[in-house]
């Protein structure tokens, strides 16, 4: 297979490319295709199979890589040789928002927390963002854990908390503070302020 530029540019567009990727910068796109992984040029090499300075020269433009070195660049990234040369999908504004007063949110209330749900206005949201008051002082007061799909992000608006989770020892929460976690991991949350503490929580759904 030759290592010519063009014709692999060529053999990418026949497989799948977009006519776009003539416009493609090759050693830009492995930069930033490793770089969105998180390694470094000695990680991306060993695993492609690589010497750092042939990844290193490709990066720079100084060499036109052989099909071969594209093969294993390729599935080094766990992606196919046609997927090198086509650009990333430039992001589309999608112009959604939602603004919500205080105290407009939709309530929600059980016996341990009264839940303001934000944005409600947006349909298929990727995450669900409402503020809650803890009204729970005791973990007797929950029937067992709350766990759910996805990720969590609470923040702590006013008071102190305590959270219990399924896998770590309790931990005290203060205003200003904050924990991110797996939610499918058990977990509660009561107040051990005078007052009930209020949080803003962010759950994914994705």
């Amino acid at each position: 297979m030759s290592s010519d530029p063009k014709k692999l540019i060529r053999i990418a567009r026949e497989s799948g490319g977009t006519s776009a990727v003539e416009a493609l910068d090759l050693g830009q796109r492995v930069r930033d295709l490793r770089k969105a992984k998180g390694w470094t040029l000695e990680q991306a090499a060993v695993q492609a199979g690589l010497a750092r300075s042939t990844l290193s020269k490709i990066e720079n433009g100084q060499m036109s890589p052989t099909y071969e070195a594209l093969k294993k660049l390729a599935q080094g990234m766990g992606m196919s040789v046609p997927q090198l040369f086509t650009p990333p999908a430039k992001p589309q504004a999608t112009a959604r928002m939602a603004v919500t007063k205080m105290g407009e949110g939709q309530g929600h209330a059980t016996t341990t927390y009264e839940h303001e749900l934000l944005a409600g206005a947006l349909t298929r949201k990727q995450m669900l963002p409402y503020r809650a008051v803890i009204r729970a002082r005791s973990m007797d007061e929950f029937d067992g854990w709350v766990r759910h799909d996805g990720e969590e992000f609470l923040y702590v608006l006013t008071g102190v908390v305590r959270m219990y989770t399924e896998f770590y020892e309790p931990v005290e929460l203060r205003r200003g503070d904050s924990a991110y976690y797996d939610a499918s991991m058990g977990h509660n949350v009561i107040s051990i302020s005078d007052d009930d503490a209020t949080l803003l929580w962010v759950t994914s759904l994705a």
